[in-house]
């Protein structure tokens, strides 16, 4: 048994051994190598366009009044509701007019009897004038009758004058439109004690709106006064290509550095809803060759750029956006640009191994 085991332990040692060997000398398996991302590309196309800026102001009314009665008054009647339009001059509300109604009344009255006072004086004087060529009278009579005729004119006038004043204050009873629009405010009711200056009622001329903007110095010698610009609502689908600028202020806003610019925009059909905002094109030159590619194929970190594909690898390309549109973009490239990769994953960079769809 003794030489057995003895022959036995050396050769399962030596089997180990070959073993060990083998394993050591087998080559190692090669790593898998990941596979290059795939990108879709968009063609690209020449297009002719004009330099532009889209500004966003707000639309305001061509004319906006506070209304209020000169003087004060208790509200008795109320003539338009709210959100009616008036026409220029229309009577929209009326203070209690009792007391102004005597006024009038008293004033007349006063003027009449001023008149019948003035009648006989002249009269008067005319009869006296007459006698005193033939000396039936005096002097002195003929200078009483003459002052006596020109005091009686002097009250006539003075009454006429409170008449008028009288009148005046009557009409400041009454609220009438100084121009044609719509009237957004007034009071749901009648009774209301009214002060002096007391704002009630809003008037707004909506058939056409100005749109209030400030632009750059550097835009503003691209502006003139009764260019025609385009114009859209900010939130909707309004539109509208017949506005035009009205004013270019020469001198910028002293906090912000920028020019006011005014433009009206027509609004006869109420397309455009006064106090939103809207956005204008403003034209910055001649119009020439762009680019026009897919939005989706912009990507905007770290400034505006595209990618393209040049021997399975990609190439980032800066460009210069002119207009961004909901599905499309107009830019220019100082590289000429024949497709472009859309949908540009984030994780993608320049250089990266592509492979194209």
């Amino acid at each position: 048994m003794k030489p057995s085991i003895a022959i036995l332990l050396p050769a399962a040692g030596i089997a180990a051994l070959l073993v060990a060997f083998s394993a050591r000398a087998k080559p190692a398996a090669p790593a898998a190598v990941a596979a290059a991302p795939a990108v879709s590309l968009a063609k690209v196309s020449q297009v002719k366009t004009t330099p532009s800026e889209q500004i966003t102001g707000a639309l305001e009314p061509a004319r906006q009044l506070r209304m209020a009665f000169e003087t004060p008054g208790r509200l008795a009647r109320i003539l338009v509701k709210k959100g009616a339009a008036v026409s220029q001059g229309q009577l929209i509300a009326q203070l209690d007019t009792e007391m102004a109604d005597a006024q009038v009344a008293q004033a007349e009255a006063a003027v009449k009897s001023a008149e019948a006072q003035t009648a006989m004086a002249t009269d008067t004087e005319q009869r006296q004038t007459q006698l005193g060529v033939s000396g039936a009278v005096s002097e002195q009579q003929l200078r009483n009758s003459a002052q006596t005729a020109l005091g009686a004119a002097a009250q006539l006038q003075a009454a006429k004058a409170q008449l008028a004043q009288m009148r005046v204050m009557r009409k400041r009873h009454d609220l009438r439109a100084p121009f044609a629009g719509v009237l957004v405010d007034a009071p749901d009711q009648v009774g209301t004690t009214v002060a002096i200056g007391s704002a009630l009622f809003t008037l707004e001329q909506l058939d056409t709106l100005v749109l209030k903007l400030t632009v750059s110095d550097a835009s503003r010698a691209a502006l003139k006064a009764g260019a025609r610009l385009p114009v859209s609502a900010v939130s909707g689908s309004a539109r509208s290509d017949g506005a035009y600028v009205r004013l270019v202020l020469p001198s910028a806003d002293a906090s912000t550095r920028r020019v006011p610019v005014e433009v009206v925009v027509p609004n006869q059909d109420g397309r455009f809803t006064a106090h939103t905002l809207a956005r204008a094109t403003l034209p910055l030159g001649a119009a020439g060759d762009a680019l026009s590619v897919p939005s989706s194929a912009l990507s905007s970190q770290g400034g505006d750029h595209v990618y393209i594909v040049e021997n399975s690898e990609l190439k980032r390309i800066p460009v210069d956006v002119l207009d961004r549109g909901a599905s499309q973009i107009v830019l220019r490239s100082a590289v000429p640009l024949v497709s472009v990769v859309d949908y540009p994953a984030a994780d993608l960079a320049d250089g990266v191994k592509v492979s194209v769809k």
